[in-house]
């Protein structure tokens, strides 16, 4: 089912990038075994008045909750909001202002991060009603042992290729974000998006190559709606697998012009993401042709795109889009463009992709981080 992905050299990040096809497949397996159990927590959570989904993670597992929050509450009628752990932690009155239910989906890979488990546990604590879904790669994880034997919650554990061992998360965002679309009864068809999938891969690493044998010094990606999560999760894998040494920048395609237009220069390369959606479309091509006419045709890439011509001559990264797959859906085959680019980016600069930071200056689980008790204020 994988597509063909070729680099100079092997390594763990590239071989979790070309799985993805073969892991969704698994993964749409284990959820099905799931659903009866998600259904029933997913019923109790949202029968009361009110009731919130907060959908958390942090890094790119937050990035998760803002890709697929506007597909899931046009499923369910109902708001989602995507709040990151590294928000809850700090600020956790700002989730918890009122006495209304709130279903907490959790995003974690190895579920070892301090903010994870401590988010879940702040809100466990000061939210009145609160069910915990957590879609996590490890069942080992902290996260998972903690609430595995709860009433009031369901750990859903994917299969054990996509808890990834590379440096930057790859397999284990697509795996996680599909698996929550599946949790709540969106209509995908899995097969086919594999198909499309291995699509994608197939002539990635020529088409990333040619991106990064330019020597960008910035990546600029903008998406709009959900693709600002996408643009923002491209944008980390980059800063990830380069060791920062090429600048990753995310905003959406509106947002780009108020003042953060201001970082292209001659060595910068913008990759819009086209989104499926008709209306967000007409944004993101406009911002294409108004890159195109600042950085010339080379430096810029639309993937998504088909004809360059009609995007001011960019450079088009063609990815399938049957009519009427949401947004989120199209995602998990957009990244695939940019985990490519930030793998070849590394690799052009002569960095390892799976330990970019041998020092330990920044970690795969996070450390450092202390968790300060919190003392809500009390109520006059």
């Amino acid at each position: 089912m994988s597509g063909s992905v070729r680099w100079s050299g092997d390594s763990r990040t590239a071989r979790e990038i070309g799985q993805q096809p073969d892991t969704w497949i698994r993964v749409a397996d284990v959820v099905r075994w799931a659903r009866p159990e998600i259904g029933e927590l997913v019923g109790a959570a949202l029968s009361g008045a009110g009731a919130r989904i907060v959908l958390t993670g942090a890094g790119t597992s937050a990035f998760i909750g803002e890709v697929v929050a506007r597909d899931l509450a046009n499923h369910l009628g109902r708001p989602v909001e995507a709040i990151a752990t590294t928000e809850i932690v700090a600020d956790p009155r700002a989730v918890v202002v009122d006495d209304r239910p709130i279903l907490l989906v959790s995003f974690a890979r190895s579920g070892n991060s301090p903010e994870s488990v401590a988010a879940a546990e702040l809100l466990h604590r000061l939210a009145p009603r609160l069910w915990h879904l957590v879609l996590t790669c490890d069942p080992r994880g902290q996260l998972a042992r903690q609430w595995s034997d709860a009433e009031n919650a369901v750990v859903v554990a994917l299969p054990d290729e996509v808890n990834d061992r590379g440096f930057a998360m790859t397999s284990s965002f697509t795996g996680m974000a599909l698996a929550a679309l599946l949790a709540f009864g969106l209509d995908v068809d899995v097969e086919a998006l594999a198909r499309a999938g291995a699509e994608v891969l197939d002539g990635a690493a020529d088409r990333a190559s040619a991106i990064a044998g330019a020597k960008p010094a910035r990546l600029v990606f903008l998406g709009s709606g959900p693709l600002r999560g996408l643009a923002r999760e491209a944008a980390l894998k980059c800063l990830e697998l380069t060791r920062g040494e090429v600048v990753g920048i995310a905003d959406s395609a509106l947002g780009f012009r108020h003042g953060p237009k201001s970082v292209l220069d001659d060595r910068t390369i913008a990759v819009v993401f086209r989104s499926v959606d008709p209306h967000a479309r007409k944004y993101d091509e406009d911002i294409a042709r108004e890159l195109v006419r600042s950085l010339g045709e080379e430096r810029v890439v639309v993937v998504g795109g088909d004809d360059g011509a009609e995007l001011g001559g960019a450079r088009s990264w063609p990815v399938p889009s049957p009519p009427g797959v949401p947004v989120a859906v199209w995602a998990l085959l957009a990244v695939i463009a940019a985990q490519s680019t930030a793998l070849a980016c590394s690799l052009a600069l002569g960095l390892t992709p799976d330990n970019p930071f041998p020092g330990g200056e920044v970690n795969r689980v996070v450390r450092g981080v202390v968790i300060h008790e919190f003392d809500p204020p009390e109520v006059s």
